[in-house]
């Protein structure tokens, strides 16, 4: 069994959860801000990265954070073209902790136009993709935002989430599809009802042999996305954590059976860089165990 054979087995097999670490430009300072770390802290975008690096690598260098519990861990481009403890980043979650890589390949949000904010272009793709497969990441996360119940928007997200997934697949990787939904929609029900009928449209329209995964926002009505979990289609649906605090985003996702967490800011809410050691791998520990708990349902 090859590389992404193995870890296809264990994406759609294994318990656990996915460690989302991919803020990028737009989103680590406020990531470094909630470690504990000002804007006085560094001074142009090569010191910021060098930063958040430095706080992923302490993250992904605890003892609770492998493969056991966490079945994959998304990057940021920019995580991915570094190294920790010499090896590449990606080459050390697989070989090393058993974690499998995943990047995030969009380029940010475009303006809300019919209440959702679809990706930008993102015309260097292929060229991405290239790179990663040759970096040994085994998938893709790309996200849009849903804000509105509006049914002409909801298709827009969905149209393009979908072509670009049928090129993440084409180019041999696995893409987990995005499109989230903002917990303060007005309609969250009505909008949650148009996305899964969405969704499983486009499902049945794949071929049997293009499997991709979903990232969703924890639906109002318990279950809502069980189709979409059992599709022959999707490897796996995942949860984000939507803004909820980690115990919200626990308490939701438990009643979710067969979904799973991906979460960001949740993984690492109370974290500091001023944590002695000891006291930082006893929270990750604790916080690594509630989550894959809730993912266990």
């Amino acid at each position: 069994m090859n590389r992404f054979q193995q870890q296809r087995r264990k994406m759609n097999t294994q318990d656990g959860f996915i460690a989302a670490l991919d803020q990028s430009g737009g989103s680590t300072p406020k990531a470094l801000g909630l470690y504990g770390l000002a804007s006085n802290a560094w001074s142009g975008d090569e010191e910021m990265y060098a930063l958040v690096h430095k706080m992923r690598t302490r993250i992904v260098t605890t003892p609770a954070f492998n493969g056991d519990r966490i079945l994959a861990a998304i990057l940021f481009e920019n995580t991915m073209d570094r190294e920790i403890e010499g090896r590449p980043t990606p080459d050390y979650l697989w070989n090393v902790k058993r974690v499998v890589p995943f990047l995030k390949v969009d380029k940010g949000l475009a303006d809300e136009k019919d209440g959702v904010q679809v990706m930008k272009p993102m015309p260097a793709l292929a060229a991405l993709l290239d790179k990663a497969k040759g970096k040994g990441i085994f998938g893709t996360k790309m996200r849009s935002v849903v804000k509105q119940a509006n049914p002409g928007g909801i298709d827009a997200v969905l149209d393009q989430q979908f072509e670009f997934g049928r090129q993440i697949v084409a180019a041999g990787l696995v893409p987990i599809i995005e499109p989230e939904i903002d917990i303060k929609c007005p309609d969250k029900a009505g909008a949650e009802a148009l996305l899964k009928a969405g969704i499983v449209r486009r499902l049945d329209a794949l071929r049997p042999d293009e499997t991709v995964m979903l990232k969703l926002t924890p639906p109002d009505q318990d279950n809502l996305y069980a189709d979409c979990i059992a599709h022959r289609n999707c490897l796996r649906v995942v949860a984000l954590s939507g803004g909820y605090s980690r115990d919200e985003a626990n308490k939701r996702l438990v009643r979710q059976k067969g979904m799973i967490a991906s979460f960001s800011r949740a993984l690492v809410e109370g974290l500091t860089a001023q944590m002695s050691d000891a006291a930082f791998d006893e929270a990750m520990d604790a916080s690594i165990q509630s989550i894959f708990e809730a993912s266990r349902t």
